[in-house]
């Protein structure tokens, strides 16, 4: 007769060997660079310190001074990330996409409103207390505009060396493209996003037709 094993238990699960996978540096920092801008825009650069941004990212202190030796290490990495969420360079060097199209994608046109307020919301705070820490208005300078400026004045300069655009200084391109795309009431001040768009794309289409190469005509 055959035995009924039905109402025995099952045999334990067997436990994987070693401790737990940790996070890897890279999803640490990323987390921890999250963590402190929500935290300067939230106590300012003064009252934000290495000790609140560890307690609330569950770290120690040592492993926090470890990827950021401090304070204003870490706020240089925060403002290095916050430019990305200001211009999404680089580009792809073969991207061949219309150059308008590029370039509205560079300037993330579709950005949305709670978008826009968490990337101007870190730069308020900085302005707002820039004369009592100067040190860390001329950080926020050189590592987001002068840099943003500097990395579209290369992918300009990329796009004159593939006979894409004509421009006799890209640096100096870049700037006007910026100015023409940054300037305004400002994107929270505009009647609804969809204006902002406009204003936008408007924008991008005079800087792209002032600078494209005329099309060859066969002589």
């Amino acid at each position: 007769m055959t035995q009924d094993t039905s109402s025995e238990p099952a045999p334990p699960a067997k436990r994987g060997r070693g401790r737990p996978k940790a996070a890897s540096d890279s999803d640490r920092r990323s987390s921890i660079l999250e963590t402190a801008r929500r935290t300067f825009v939230e106590l300012g650069l003064i009252g934000t310190t290495t000790d609140i941004v560890a307690s609330r990212c569950k770290i120690s202190k040592q492993t926090l001074y470890r990827l950021f030796p401090s304070k204003t290490d870490l706020f240089i990495a925060v403002v290095a990330a916050h430019r990305q969420m200001m211009l999404d360079l680089p580009r792809p060097t073969d991207e061949d996409a219309p150059l308008a199209d590029v370039i509205a994608s560079i300037f993330m046109i579709d950005i949305d409103a709670d978008m826009e307020r968490e990337r101007s919301a870190f730069i308020h705070i900085i302005m707002r207390e820039a004369h009592q820490l100067p040190d860390m208005a001329e950080i926020l300078f050189r590592e987001g505009p002068q840099t943003s400026q500097r990395q579209l004045a290369e992918w300009l300069a990329g796009q004159v060396e593939r006979g894409r655009l004509q421009l006799e200084d890209p640096m100096n391109g870049a700037r006007m493209l910026m100015d023409l795309l940054f300037s305004g009431p400002g994107p929270l001040r505009w009647k609804d996003l969809g204006e902002r768009r406009r204003h936008m794309e408007q924008a991008i289409g005079i800087f792209v037709r002032g600078t494209q190469k005329p099309p060859h005509k066969p002589g």
